[in-house]
């Protein structure tokens, strides 16, 4: 199995990082009102995010942090030569929970990440890490999943440009909220890659998210839902804080908290 060809493809199928900073530029600096500089992306993968925030802006730094040391050799080898500002970003190996980056304005948790913290005060401790890590001013950013085919056992598949996403949520256990799931790739010359990435992850409800964050010392915390196109009846992609979602079959949103 090659990496260069799975990192490839989920960074094409699963991130949209130009509308992610999008949103997350555009809310700092409406909740702020001036710009973010510094950003630490936690669980970063490849740090595809955090070379489209140091693109943005020569005065724009960031750090991508992560586990996984594999994934980050392949993020410098194959994400940095593109960047304007290089220097710019910098990759670390360590627990997002102690990385040692501090006095930040932007901290990232996305992809749904931290679902992998599996009882409620292991969850707090790391929510508690990034409050002690961001500046007094800072904006700590999540995106969360759900909805009423969350919990199902189900294949999804779509079409990508030379390959085919196909996620698929094997398992769900009611009794603890953990849940098994997968990412497949065909691509169309006939190769498969089964389970290229593997997830074992409890499912958070959004109430348990929000407490957590509090609990941990954060003074606020805001759901931004997505609005439906009228015409298609699909998300549109404008996300604004709300009290009230709405019941989908799968909804996407993002958490934003302030320290």
């Amino acid at each position: 199995m090659s990496k260069h060809d799975i990192y490839r493809m989920y960074q094409e199928s699963v991130q949209c990082v130009e509308a992610e900073i999008d949103f997350v530029e555009a809310t700092y600096l409406a909740i702020r009102g001036n710009n973010a500089r510094y950003l630490r992306e936690d669980f970063s993968g490849t740090g595809q995010t955090s070379g489209e925030w140091v693109n943005r802006n020569s005065q724009n730094k960031a750090w991508a942090v992560d586990l996984d040391d594999e994934v980050l050799t392949w993020g410098r080898e194959n994400v940095i030569p593109d960047l304007k500002y290089k220097n710019n970003l910098v990759y670390k190996n360590a627990d997002v929970r102690n990385s040692g980056i501090k006095n930040l304005d932007i901290v990232l948790a996305m992809n749904f990440s931290y679902f992998l913290f599996m009882d409620k005060p292991t969850l707090i401790d790391y929510f508690i890490s990034v409050k002690n890590s961001l500046e007094a001013t800072g904006v700590f950013f999540l995106d969360a999943f759900g909805g009423y085919e969350a919990i199902k056992e189900l294949q999804e598949e779509r079409k990508c440009e030379g390959f085919t996403y196909i996620w698929e949520q094997a398992s769900f256990n009611p009794i603890n909220a953990q849940m098994q799931c997968y990412i497949h790739f065909k691509v169309d010359d006939g190769t498969e890659y089964n389970q290229a990435f593997t997830y074992y992850w409890r499912l958070w409800s959004l109430p348990e998210i929000q407490e957590s964050l509090l609990e941990a010392g954060f003074s606020q915390v805001d759901i931004y839902w997505e609005g439906t196109d009228k015409k298609s009846g699909e998300g549109d992609g404008d996300f604004k804080a709300t009290k009230i979602g709405t019941a989908d079959a799968g909804w996407v949103c993002y958490i934003v908290a302030l320290p």
